[in-house]
């Protein structure tokens, strides 16, 4: 199945490697943390590592560590604006609960 970004998201992505001006993708992860058991980590990757999965969705290349692709496997990654907000939106079938905060979940 892989890890998806949506047009905005991809968009979102795209104009931030830009400005980087540099860039092989975005790699998407997940840590131990908060009050639900793992949280979502993003970051932009100038690299690979050897045994990085990755993924095309919307011209973007998305990383994925072999460690968190099972809890992340499915997922769609969004952006959304609400009013003077703006931030990813992770909609991920593998989420069984969520922390109040939205910053953690369980799988």
């Amino acid at each position: 199945m892989g890890v998806t970004l949506t047009e905005t998201a991809a968009r979102h992505v795209q104009n931030f490697i830009a400005k980087r001006g540099k860039g092989v993708g975005l790699r998407i992860g997940v840590r131990t943390s908060g009050c639900s058991g793992m949280a979502y980590k993003l970051e932009f990757a100038d690299s690979l590592n050897e045994d990085d999965l990755q993924f095309l969705s919307q011209g973007v290349t998305l990383i994925v560590d072999p460690k968190s692709l099972p809890y992340i496997d499915g997922m769609e990654l969004d952006f959304q604006r609400e009013g003077l907000n703006e931030g990813f939106k992770f909609n991920n079938p593998n989420v069984k609960n969520e922390c109040g905060c939205g910053e953690s979940f369980q799988v």
